[in-house]
């Protein structure tokens, strides 16, 4: 399918507004190297049947992921770099890490979940890496990334050495399981929970993975792309504002 905003083609023309501009084309919001679409984001929240309100009911723009970025990556990136990869093979998992990408002067490791435990240790203990302390677990949802679905991001920090890295990895939604890093970065703890509870990834070897917001017997899981939109009215002064699932479409 032509990815053609210009105008030009009456079956592919953007929507008012939404066209690429420079905005789009500067170096902070075009990936380091050429990644994989996996959909297209149309409407501020993908909402599909309902008012959208956000002022962004035409956006229509493809999900494009940063593509691996080739060594060498720059500074202390290369150390850790090298580091993680020693640290893999004295571990028996040479095969750890998928892929590695530098985007927006950030290094993300993407790590085959049967071999996060594993990782996780050798992140926190080995000498030449000492990311101590996991500051937080982040869930993403991709409905259009086959068998990747699920993605889950560790932020870990190096007091040691000063130096922030991010560990992503993936599964799909018929099989939401990760193994839990708890026992190696207690902070995960509520945050593994936080995760379950909106995404729906089970981390196995949890000590007590139960909801954390929602309550216990809440149907799905509410930050999923898929889960459907809804909410409560709200008084206000008087008015009343319907929830979204309820409000006229202003298109």
């Amino acid at each position: 399918m032509s990815d053609d905003t210009t105008g030009t083609n009456p079956e592919t023309r953007a929507e008012p507004g939404t066209e690429v501009d420079s905005t789009d084309r500067m170096p902070e919001n075009v990936p380091d190297h050429e990644g994989e679409q996996i959909g297209r984001r149309q409407g501020m929240f993908g909402v599909r049947g309902t008012g959208d309100t956000s002022g962004y009911g035409g956006l229509d723009r493809p999900v494009q992921m940063p593509g691996s970025t080739p060594p060498p990556y720059g500074g202390w990136m290369d150390d850790v770099a090298a580091a993680l990869a020693e640290a893999a093979r004295s571990a028996g998992v040479e095969s750890a890490v998928e892929r590695v990408v530098v985007h927006r002067g950030e290094i993300t490791f993407f790590v085959r979940r049967e071999h996060l435990r594993a990782l996780a240790a050798r992140l926190r203990d080995d000498d030449a890496l000492r990311f101590e302390l996991c500051s937080g677990v982040s869930g993403v949802h991709y409905p259009d990334d086959r068998g990747r679905e699920l993605h889950v991001v560790y932020h870990l920090l190096s007091m040691t050495h000063n130096r922030r890295v991010r560990i992503e990895v993936t599964a799909p939604d018929a099989d939401p399981h990760v193994p839990s890093v708890v026992a190696t970065y207690p902070t995960a703890d509520w945050h593994e929970r936080e995760v379950f509870d909106f995404f729906g990834v089970v981390f196995d070897g949890h000590p007590a993975l139960t909801r954390i917001q929602m309550p216990d017997d809440w149907p799905g899981h509410p930050q999923r792309k898929d889960y459907p939109l809804g909410g409560i009215p709200v008084e206000y002064k008087g008015g009343t504002v319907p929830p979204p699932d309820q409000r006229r479409s202003y298109n």
